[in-house]
């Protein structure tokens, strides 16, 4: 088959390419985001939240303080947005803390809207 001709590549002009060539570029989907809710109850210390919030979901003082103030006053609160895997992670890890010091704190997961 050597009569067979190949199509003819992008044409060159010196070094510089003048044919198209087209990228293919692979887009990737933003995970779904999980809301992390504290809520709130009658035996676990605000001390307690406020240290939670500050050390397992890195809020700084005044915005761990805010969040369970909200968390008191309201019921519920938000102590974070992530993707699955990593609010699955900071729940368990808030409730092993929380259970090691005896207090029936909860917290669920929910996506955001």
């Amino acid at each position: 088959m050597a009569d067979e001709k190949k199509p003819p590549g992008p044409k060159k002009d010196g070094e510089r390419q003048t044919g198209l060539i087209l990228d293919e570029r692979t887009r990737t989907k933003k995970p779904p985001m999980y809301k992390v809710l504290l809520h709130n109850d009658d035996y676990t210390t605000r001390e307690f939240v406020v240290w939670v919030l500050q050390s397992v979901f890195h809020k700084n003082e005044s915005d761990a303080i805010a969040i369970m103030s909200h968390v008191h006053n309201n019921g519920v609160g938000v102590a974070g947005v992530y993707t699955f895997e990593v609010a699955e992670t900071k729940v368990t890890k808030t409730m092993h803390l929380a259970k090691a010091q005896q207090f029936p704190l909860q917290l669920s997961i929910e996506p955001t809207d």
